[in-house]
């Protein structure tokens, strides 16, 4: 049987090792989708010091190699990195499903980073996506709970999932996630 693809964009900060930015929150996946799922986490060159040309240049030679339709999760800095080069570079791939985990905003009404900041009306240029899901924790310690607001507010159609508790890494699993890609694939 051919295994299901998954490109999975990781959070900002190192990634190499237990407790390291994504990488526990990979693992679970891994562990809990079984092997009739294949997870592609590649790492931008230097995630302690992210721009958005890193990102962009990783998604652009997956997205060269994605299967159609294809699943897409972005973890935290990731999830926003995954919505910008969507929404700007339009990539000629169908999207089966993002799933957003923890999602920062960027500009006025969120965080300051010029470079990360989303186009106005990005939303529109998300054509090619099927489906979106957004997770978030009410208490997250790292992203603020009205990060997700925004993007209630800008992704009417997404499924929101707010989840109880201070999780931002989800280095001990988000079941919430593993149960709406079955179902959503019908596995």
């Amino acid at each position: 049987m051919k295994s299901i693809k998954i490109l999975f964009a990781h959070s900002g900060g190192r990634q190499d090792g237990a407790g390291q930015g994504s990488s526990e929150l990979v693992r679970y996946l891994k562990n809990e989708l079984g092997n009739e799922f294949e997870i592609f986490y590649p790492i931008i060159d230097a995630p302690e010091a992210p721009t958005y040309q890193m990102w962009k240049n990783i998604f652009t030679k997956e997205f060269k190699k994605a299967n159609q339709p294809t699943i897409l999760i972005g973890h935290s800095l990731g999830a926003s990195m995954l919505l910008k080069f969507i929404s700007e570079e339009k990539p000629n791939v169908l999207i089966s499903a993002l799933y957003l985990v923890a999602t920062p905003l960027w500009g006025k009404n969120g965080w300051d980073v010029d470079e990360f900041v989303l186009k106005d009306k990005f939303e529109n240029e998300l054509k090619q996506v099927n489906k979106i899901f957004l997770y978030h924790c009410k208490d997250d310690t790292i992203v603020p709970f009205k990060h997700l607001n925004f993007y209630k507010k800008t992704l009417p159609d997404a499924t929101v999932r707010v989840l109880n508790g201070t999780d931002h890494a989800f280095a001990n699993g988000l079941p919430e996630l593993v149960d709406d890609i079955k179902i959503n694939l019908g596995v």
